[in-house]
């Protein structure tokens, strides 16, 4: 059995995975629905399976419902605007043309939330896990294919770009989702790791599913129609986005923020070596070099931490 201070590592390779296929899904959405559109279809049809999942939690561990608290509200309505924040600019950088730069300046996350979650929860930085950000973050931004012959020259002089700005807004909002999120879960004092977790993730979608929803319905009522008239294609994208957010609730719940968005950079790294394996590609200097800078954080954020 897995002691309790570990567990948040299998949770986060987990919820890894189950975004993997989550963005895979969501992203052949945009197209027929739109950026917000697809953005709404993970939080509504999501609801269903957060509630089984808080229900199962309730049943099966004996657990009451928490008493939420202002504290509460305020950090998970934080976490539920800045995660629709991020999901929307994340599907409107894939849609643009070098999306990569984008995605690559996405990944930017893991220094924005240890930065974060010092300020605003107090999360420590030890210098293992400065490192491990460090280098996780340094080997992703190798590993992003913008430009093979001079990829750094890429990287450094195209942070102005339209899309490079997307990517570190869209990093910025996730930031504050985890940071929300986080500091909803430390707010239920007295209450066990897997109700917080639970009972956070049905508040966040009902609230993003109402913001969202809503403002839709006052702008774009067409979008709503197309979304619901999806829900056969849109029920897969609910089910494994509410499954992924569910392991970032749990682990956010029991670990700091920075080690979990730095572990969770081995989604990359899943994704990365499939498609090598797959189309039979040889590795350039630069991203072997990213590569093994990446495993390097993983390590460190498991271990040295």
């Amino acid at each position: 059995m897995i002691p309790h201070e570990h567990l948040w590592i299998p949770v986060t390779l987990f919820a890894a995975f189950a975004q993997t296929i989550r963005n895979a899904t969501q992203r052949n959405l945009t197209a027929s629905l739109g950026t917000l559109g697809a953005t709404l279809v993970r939080f509504l049809y999501g609801i269903p399976f957060a509630v089984l999942w808080l229900v199962l939690v309730q049943r099966l561990g004996g657990f009451a419902l928490p008493d939420p608290n202002w504290r509460f509200a305020g950090w998970i309505v934080l976490g539920a605007i800045g995660q629709i924040g991020g999901t929307a600019l994340l599907l409107q950088v894939m849609r643009e043309r070098n999306f990569t730069l984008g995605v690559a300046y996405s990944k930017t996350e893991a220094i924005q939330v240890a930065f974060f979650g010092f300020i605003f929860l107090a999360d420590p930085l030890r210098p293992a896990a400065l490192l491990a950000v460090f280098f996780g973050t340094l080997g992703v931004l190798l590993m992003s294919p913008i430009e093979r012959k001079h990829p750094l020259k890429a990287l450094l002089g195209g942070w102005t770009t339209r899309v490079a700005l997307f990517g570190l807004a869209c990093g910025t909002c996730f930031s504050f989702a985890s940071v929300g999120y986080r500091g909803a879960s430390l707010a239920l004092e007295g209450t066990p790791f897997p109700m917080t977790a639970a009972y956070g993730l049905v508040v966040a979608q009902v609230i993003q599913t109402l913001v969202l929803g809503g403002w839709l319905a006052s702008r774009d009522a067409g979008t709503i129609v197309r979304v619901v008239r999806a829900w056969r294609a849109s029920l897969l994208v609910g089910f494994v986005g509410a499954v992924a957010s569910a392991g970032w609730f749990v682990a956010m719940a029991i670990e700091p923020i920075a080690h979990v968005r730095t572990l969770a950079l081995v989604e990359l790294l899943f994704a990365y070596v499939i498609s090598r394996r797959f189309f039979r590609e040889r590795l350039t200097r630069i991203e072997s070099i990213g590569i093994g800078l990446l495993c390097v954080g993983l390590i460190t954020v498991t271990l040295g931490r």
